[in-house]
């Protein structure tokens, strides 16, 4: 869909990528450049939206474990109305809008309002998380899986419906995302399921971020360094047959 064809009243869900706003998609920069109304996280925030154009109209509607945020049925409301009036709206949502980014809700909204709608894929976290640490996300020999799973239900706790022997699988990898506060409870099943404390984990604070933080440790390290940490920034956490080796102690890179 190019610029000229791109209908009035219509939303783009619109995937920012971590934060880094070199991680943008042409697709993301155009669709940031025509939108009358730009909705966006906090995390798809600062730069990323330098690339929104001068007639757009910018409203914050970031959602934040333990802070303020906005009620989804109020996101929803405001994508359904804006696009009535006949605007082009960008939902700007942070790291890939598909992955535990609510995008569901938001397009059952737009269904049931018969509002026309595309989703514009983006990096996301763990993509480039991996890519900050310098390792893949599989493994030829030793990790030819990948998964992704929340570390946090509605209720902001660790789930309580985990499948242990395939989060405690020694030969994936495994992505782990709002699990900050959940994560040692969920070290203590992982060990207990036969999966080592010496397990290689990557802890990757505010990715894409001027002040972005990596740290290379092992699953029971990282697991008392949650328990001892106040979460301030957002951050993910891989474990698994991570293509480096781990020292005695953490490593901040």
């Amino acid at each position: 869909m190019t610029q000229s064809s791109l209908p009035s009243g219509f939303v783009s869900l619109v995937s920012a990528g971590p934060g880094d706003p070199e991680l943008l998609t042409l697709k993301a920069v155009r669709r940031l450049a025509q939108a009358d109304v730009v909705l966006f996280d906090d995390l798809a925030s600062g730069p990323v939206l330098d690339h929104a154009g001068a007639q757009a109209e910018l409203i914050s509607v970031g959602k934040r474990a333990g802070r303020p945020s906005a009620r989804q049925e109020h996101v929803n409301e405001l994508l359904v109305s804006h696009a009535q009036a006949g605007r082009r709206v960008v939902r700007l949502k942070s790291g890939d809008a598909g992955i535990f980014g609510r995008l569901e809700e938001e397009l059952v909204a737009l269904t049931q309002a018969g509002i026309p709608f595309e989703i514009v894929p983006g990096v996301t976290s763990a993509s480039a998380a991996a890519a900050a640490a310098g390792i893949p996300l599989t493994r030829r020999l030793t990790s030819r899986r990948v998964q992704f799973v929340t570390g946090a239900d509605v209720t902001g706790h660790l789930p309580e419906d985990i499948n242990w022997a395939a989060l405690a699988d020694p030969a994936v990898t495994t992505v782990v995302f709002m699990g900050q506060r959940s994560f040692p409870r969920l070290a203590e099943g992982l060990r207990a399921h036969g999966l080592p404390s010496e397990t290689p984990a990557l802890f990757a604070e505010a990715v894409g971020h001027p002040h972005q933080r990596l740290v290379r440790t092992t699953i029971g390290e990282l697991a008392q360094m949650m328990a001892e940490a106040k979460v301030v920034q957002p951050g993910i956490i891989l474990y698994g047959p991570l293509a480096f080796q781990i020292g005695a102690e953490p490593r901040t890179v």
